[in-house]
Parts: structure tokens; sequence; C-alpha cells
């Protein structure tokens, strides 16, 4: 039987497990999904403990983790149109990309372009697609001036290159182990940490024109008092708290057409997701605790099949 790696219950790490899998069937407007690579996110273990965005259904245990998918379509849905046994495609899975099969809605799933991999392809559905809606959101004229807090993990070297790819100069927090890596996107690198404000302050002596946060609560904080015109303050790590600053949470697109727009991004060379690690499905749980315990520098990726 096909293998998914899942959790059985809400709670920590003692709740995942790489069980058999009956191979699901498509419904309507969705395809069936026979799965290359699946990305790993911080959503993918907030999940696990019971984070549901807003409206979302509760999920029925055992729940394959993880949010991102690229692989190969085996079937097809009722009344899907675009899409052929046979293609390449990534996108957002519904229940879950950590495994053999999984469903795709079309709404969400795009063609994989040719010279794109399906490793880097499973790095853009919530990454990739995030940092987007973020730069678009912003919408800021070349020679802007960027703070994006949480460079080094897998939306903030996304947007820190879409960001730079549109002409506008980019200044990023993060660890000082990251410093050559924030630098080599283009970015200017502040060490993160309680002195940041000052040193983008000294980094940006005429200010910064907008704030991309990844970090929220207390960075979040923090770094809108940089801000004059906090409509600039976007934030998709602080959504409880960036309304009383001014601000506002990133507004997810979530469609196909954002899904492609990324792709050609990573096709024309203006976007690398930096996968810097790879496991096989029978390693999930590593994967999983590098981005949990914050130890994950670019994106981190489950090579499933193929």
């Amino acid at each position: 039987m096909p293998k998914a790696y899942v959790f059985t219950r809400f709670g920590g790490p003692e709740t995942e497990a790489l069980v058999d899998q009956d191979r699901p069937s498509p419904g309507p407007g969705q395809l069936l999904v026979s799965v290359r690579a699946a990305g790993v996110n911080p959503v993918d273990y907030k999940q696990r403990n019971g984070y549901a965005r807003p409206g979302q259904a509760a999920r029925e245990l055992p729940a394959v983790l993880g949010n991102e998918a690229a692989g190969v379509v085996e079937e097809i849905g009722e009344g899907v149109t675009g899409f052929a046994v046979g293609d390449a495609v990534f996108g957002n899975p519904v229940g879950g990309g950590y495994a053999e099969y999984t469903l795709l809605p079309v709404a969400v799933t795009a063609h994989k372009p040719d010279s794109v991999s399906f490793t880097d392809a499973a790095a853009l559905p919530v990454a990739g697609a995030t940092a987007y809606d973020g730069i678009r959101q912003l919408d800021l004229p070349a020679g802007s001036t960027l703070l994006i807090t949480g460079a080094g993990g897998g939306v903030g070297v996304a947007a820190t290159q879409i960001a730079r790819a549109f002409g506008v100069k980019v200044i990023g927090t993060a660890g000082a182990g990251k410093k050559d890596f924030v630098e080599s996107l283009g970015a200017v690198h502040v060490p993160s940490g309680p002195d940041f404000v000052a040193d983008v302050r000294a980094a940006a002596p005429d200010g910064v024109d907008a704030v991309y946060d990844l970090i929220g609560g207390e960075v979040l904080e923090a770094a809108a008092e940089l801000l004059t015109d906090r409509t600039k303050l976007i934030t998709a790590g602080g959504k409880d708290i960036v309304g009383r600053l001014g601000g506002a949470p990133v507004a997810r697109a979530r469609t196909a057409a954002i899904l492609d727009e990324v792709a050609r991004l990573v096709a024309d060379g203006k976007l690398n997701p930096f996968v810097t690690q790879t496991f096989p499905l029978t390693r999930a749980a590593e994967a999983l605790r590098l981005v949990e315990d914050g130890h994950a520098r670019g994106k981190i990726v489950i090579e499933v099949t193929g």
C-alpha cells in the first residue's frame, strides 16, 4: 500500500507516524497526483499542534502532513479541464503532501515548467506564493527600501529575491550564521536580536519604506516603529497583533495564476527556491524537526518517488 507520513492526534512530534494509506480517489475539480516531492513549512507542525485557518474545517485524524506537493497526474476528477494524465504539476494538496499519492484541487494547481525540477516546484506553493503575494501587496516602486524580518527562512529567501527582481532594495534580518547567505540574495544583512532596529536605522539612514515581517511578536512590534506609514507593514508571522499596529496580514491569493507567476520567475532565473536539504519520505520526521527547531536555511523538501 502507498505510504504517508501522518499525525494521529493533535500534539507534538510523538504524534507522527509513517503509515500505509489507501490510494485516494479524485473528486470533482481534483487531480490524483503521484507525488515526486513535498515542501516542508512551519504551518505543517502548527497544524499538527491544532492550528486551523479561520473557516477551515477540522481535519479528520490521522491526517497527512504537508501543504506543498509536486508530481505527476495519475487520474482526473469530474469537471476538470486543462490537465491530462501524465502532466507534471505542483500545488496545494487536499489532505497533505507527505505521501506517495495526494489530491490537488485544480484551483490551486499549476503546470510545472520543464526547466523547473519537481524538488524546486514543491518549494513554491506555500513559501514562494506567500512571498509573491506579500511583495505584490506592498506594491513598492523600484528604488524603495524594504525590511524583511526572517530573511533566511523559506518565505524570506523568496521574498528577498522577488523584491530584488522588482528593483526594490532589501534589508534582511537573520541570524549571524546566515549573513553570507542573505547577502548572496542581494540584501543587506542585519543580525537578528534585540538591537536589530538600531542596526536597520544604521543600514538605512533615510529610513525604510515598508516592512514584510515573517517573525511576529516582539520583532513585529519593534519593526513597526521604523515606519511612518503603517499601511506598508505586512506580516505572515503576527496576524494576531498586526491590526493594532496599523498594518495587515499578507493577503493570500491562493490561485493557480499566482503559482504560474512564481514558477515563471524560477524558470527565468529570477527566483531560486534554495532547497538546501532533501530527505526521503522515510525520514520525514528529520525534515520537519529541522523546520520546527528553526535550524533550516532556505527550504527543506521531502523527495518521495522517481
